[in-house]
């Protein structure tokens, strides 16, 4: 068969888009493509396969295979050679596909009669839709410009027909961004909202697929590259004077700006008939599936950087700025990839939700919405290429589930939620003034987290006794330099004058793990949970533990200061930070400077290990606090981000709560103060349940207060330890299912 011309790639493409224009249901025009695609490509065989779900590939529609099996046949991820091109997101190309390896003979199609195969994945931005695939009789391989051709067209398909709203039994293409979509992924703040969605970076929305002038596109292209470089050098010139690490990162921006490579294969693309927009795009999914395939972190940011750039050429060719004009609607709900603290500090609570692709639990984002009590979900994969200004769209924080564009019966019932929620909150408020005293008479106390100014007005309104945690690191991560001291301790000295005599638990800086400040060097650290974070980092940089030290002492001006050092694994890790501490203190004290009346330094018990620390640990520690999130994961050797993990432990298993008992009973024996600090807290079973143990505080987001003071006020905490002790005692993995039953009982 002879080599196709650049000039028959170009026919192809503009007899697709003119066939795709017409009018038709969705499997006429299935249909009609793939009959195209065969007669254009001179092949026998030509079918499309689309994702069912996410591990199933269905046939969709064929010319040349057995008509019968369309909707019938069905491959799994990874399964013959078309569930190969769709696990690995590239080209088969054989002569012989009987033989080829993982070849699944499927006799309901009659294709055993065709030796050769080429299959392409269907895909846009990295989003994987299906497979297409030509085969012929004739024994041999496709040409690379037919492989390269047919790739063009699939990601022609991917763009113009929608095909990821394609559903089976040869239903009609339904019309884009009017169909309701649901999308599954995980909590990251709780709580409902209702709302209409505001993309942070609108998606560039490129119509003109196909060019019959090339020389006129790559000229178009050429000019577009241009403004590019000048802008990425203007980049550079702003930041000189930076730190190393930034201007290393700036000039690899540089590198593929004036990559030629980059160029010749855009320049390729728009040879074969794509327009300039349309070549851009095809590089930049294939950028992105490489980057989601990457093991290596640094590959994965290069990428990252390569894909940045494409948005911003094609912002320069289609003239769609990040300002697209558009009005920010009523009850703005955020949907974005991702997005970094000081943007959406910037949004403040203007927002009703936020809703990101990427992200995880204890991310810059997740803290922020946190602060600012919005509802958030991550990991709703796909959802900026659905999603539209003006959507309306429910987000459900608690479930980690949102419905873009919800039919009228769910929106109903959404509300109901909703409105059951604010009137619990009603009823809560009246318990503002009184004490979370049990039937027995205990009393605990119930603190609030923070980590913002914007938090403090929660004090008076939520009935918090303080803060049991103030989140210090926030500063640092919205900043693109450290903060200056004098800064902090302004800031320091404001939370202090907000909380009016009420005690602030000050948590110095964690950062490390998923909170990498944007002017520190990241480490590529394999597990970085358990790596160079928190005390550890603090200690091997004691200029920043010292700052931060001295801020806070300023800011007290006189007043008590409460310091809590974060991720303390080791008794030893504590006297030395203690000891930074106390050399502070002595340091503004021949500096003149007011001391405070009285200060307490305490750690946060966040590894198993420091339950096990000599008793001179728990003698020296004014308090202990209890982080329960992650002394969680490390005591169940559970990821907290791993969603197919996280979820199989129970806070209130038997194991996890005779931890807990281990560590009153050390604290105790001490005399020293315990809190318990985690969204644990915040949850009012698990809540009773430790407190029932025997912790007296417990410190929670500000809209748990209420919840928890209900419940405590309402049950007997001696009665509930005895259930929790039959439980135990039983054998029973978790205490939970008694406790519910025991609640059930009380009424």
């Amino acid at each position: 068969m002879p080599e196709r011309t650049e000039t028959e790639s170009r026919k192809l493409l503009r007899r697709l888009r003119d066939t795709l224009a017409e009018a038709g249901a969705g499997q006429e025009r299935l249909d009609r493509i793939t009959h195209l695609i065969a007669d254009s490509m001179r092949t026998e065989v030509c079918s499309i396969y689309l994702f069912r779900d996410a591990e199933t590939l269905e046939l969709c529609a064929t010319e040349g295979l057995n008509p019968e099996a369309v909707h019938q046949t069905r491959l799994k991820l990874g399964e013959g050679l078309v569930g190969r091109v769709a696990r690995s997101a590239t080209p088969v190309n054989t002569g012989n596909a009987p033989q080829e390896r993982g070849f699944r003979y499927m006799p309901e199609t009659g294709e055993e009669i065709y030796s050769s195969f080429l299959g392409v994945p269907i895909q846009r931005l990295g989003e994987r839709l299906g497979v297409l695939v030509v085969q012929s009789r004739e024994a041999r391989q496709f040409s690379d410009d037919e492989v390269y051709g047919l790739e063009v067209v699939a990601m022609v398909l991917a763009e113009m027909t929608e095909l990821g709203a394609f559903v089976g039994e040869g239903e009609a293409l339904a019309a884009p961004h009017q169909h309701p979509v649901l999308f599954r992924g995980l909590t990251g703040q709780e709580g409902a909202a209702e709302g209409h969605v505001w993309l942070h970076e609108p998606r560039v929305v490129v119509t003109n697929l196909v060019a019959d002038d090339p020389t006129a596109e790559i000229e178009r292209l050429r000019n577009a590259v241009n403004k590019l470089r000048v802008s990425v050098d203007d980049m550079l010139s702003r930041a000189a004077g930076a730190e190393k690490d930034q201007m290393e990162i700036l000039q690899t921006y540089r590198m593929f700006a004036h990559s030629r490579g980059w160029m010749r294969r855009m320049e390729e693309d728009i040879s074969r008939g794509l327009s300039a927009e349309a070549a851009v795009e095809k590089e930049q999914s294939l950028a992105r599936n490489r980057m989601q395939q990457a093991p290596d972190a640094y590959l994965r940011d290069r990428l990252h950087d390569l894909d940045d750039l494409s948005n911003r050429l094609l912002r320069i060719l289609t003239g769609q700025g990040r300002n697209t004009g558009a009005e920010m609607p009523a009850n703005p709900v955020l949907v974005a990839r991702n997005i970094g603290p000081g943007d959406l500090l910037d949004y403040g609570r203007s927002l009703r939700g936020i809703v990101l692709e990427e992200g995880s639990v204890g991310s810059h984002a997740a803290i922020v919405a946190r602060a600012l009590a919005i509802p958030l979900v991550i990991h709703a994969e796909r959802i900026t290429t659905e999603a539209l200004n003006g959507d309306h769209i429910l987000v459900d924080g608690d479930n980690g589930v949102v419905h873009l564009r919800p039919e009228d019966t769910v929106a109903a019932a959404f509300r109901d939620k909703i409105a059951m929620q604010a009137k619990a909150q009603e009823r809560y408020a009246s318990l503002r003034q009184l004490p979370a005293q049990a039937k027995c008479g205990t009393t605990i106390g119930l603190h609030m987290n923070a980590g913002l100014m914007a938090d403090l007005p929660s004090l008076e309104g939520s009935g918090a006794e303080g803060v049991g945690l103030f989140r210090t690191e926030l500063q640092f991560l919205v900043r693109n330099q450290v903060p200056k001291r004098g800064e902090l301790a302004a800031l320091y000295a404001r939370v202090l004058d907000a909380a009016n005599g009420r005690r602030v638990v000050f948590r110095t800086l964690d950062i490390g793990s998923d909170k990498v400040l944007p002017y520190m060097k990241p480490q590529d650290e394999p597990n970085p949970a358990m790596g160079w974070r928190a005390i550890r980092l603090g200690l091997d940089k004691p200029g920043v533990m010292r700052m931060q030290l001295q801020a806070l002492i300023r800011a007290a001006n006189g007043r008590p200061l409460t310091v809590m050092f974060p991720f303390v694994a080791q008794f030893e890790e504590f006297t030395k930070a203690r000891d930074h501490t106390l050399h502070a203190l002595e340091a503004e004290a021949r500096l003149g400077h007011a001391v405070p009346e009285k200060v307490e330094i305490g750690a946060m018990l966040e590894t198993p290990s420091l339950a096990f620390a000599p008793r001179q640990f728990f003698e020296m520690a004014d308090f202990i606090s209890i982080g329960g999130n992650d002394l969680k994961q490390f005591f169940f050797a559970a990821d907290r981000e791993n969603e197919r993990v996280r979820r199989r432990y129970d806070t209130l298993n038997v194991s996890f709560l005779s931890l807990i008992e281990q560590i009153v009973r050390r604290c105790d024996d001490a005399g020293t103060p315990l809190s318990f600090c985690g969204e644990d807290a915040g949850r009012p079973i698990e809540a009773l349940c430790i407190a029932a143990m025997g912790v007296r505080t417990l410190s929670m987001r500000p809209a748990s207060i209420g919840p928890v003071k209900h419940l405590i006020r309402r049950t007997n905490l001696t009665e509930a330890r005895s259930v929790i002790d039959v439980a135990r005692n039983s054998g029973a993995q978790s205490v939970r299912p008694a406790v519910m039953e025991w609640l059930t009982t009380q009424g």
